[in-house]
């Protein structure tokens, strides 16, 4: 259950701002579709506004990464801080744009043993090696 309300796209024409922003979600993604996420912000217009243009920029601008590969990254970091909406959210983002079966099992297995390993490295507090610092 959320803990803030979420706006109905009624309650959004109300707020100029708020309005501005799912327009240009709507026409950016070219879908009607607003996520909760959004919806939860809306509450905030200025929030909601400066989060959607962080996002714009990075996941829907193009870029020297692809965004597949935008995706997938978003993927491993919303599984390191445990943010299931975000690992729900940005797979089917994923999928929509070509993830397979395959790549998705290949990414688990990937998040899985970083997290190993990060975890291993941290406990015994590794030094890192001076071949891995720019010079």
């Amino acid at each position: 259950m959320a803990v803030t309300k979420l706006l109905s796209d009624a309650e959004v024409e109300k707020i100029p701002v708020a309005k501005a922003v799912f327009d240009d979600i709507r026409a950016t993604r070219k879908s009607d579709f607003v996520n909760n996420f959004w919806r939860g912000l809306a509450n905030d217009p200025a929030l909601l506004k400066r989060t959607w243009d962080q996002v714009k920029v990075v996941m829907a601008t193009e870029s020297a990464i692809d965004p597949l590969t935008k995706e997938m990254i978003y993927i491993a970091v919303s599984t390191a801080n445990g943010c299931s909406y975000c690992v729900h959210s940005h797979t089917a983002a994923a999928r929509a744009k070509g993830l397979t079966d395959a790549q998705h099992g290949e990414l688990a297995s990937i998040i899985g043993l970083a997290g190993q390993t990060n975890h291993l490295v941290t406990a015994m507090q590794i030094p890192v090696d001076p071949e891995f610092e720019v010079k």
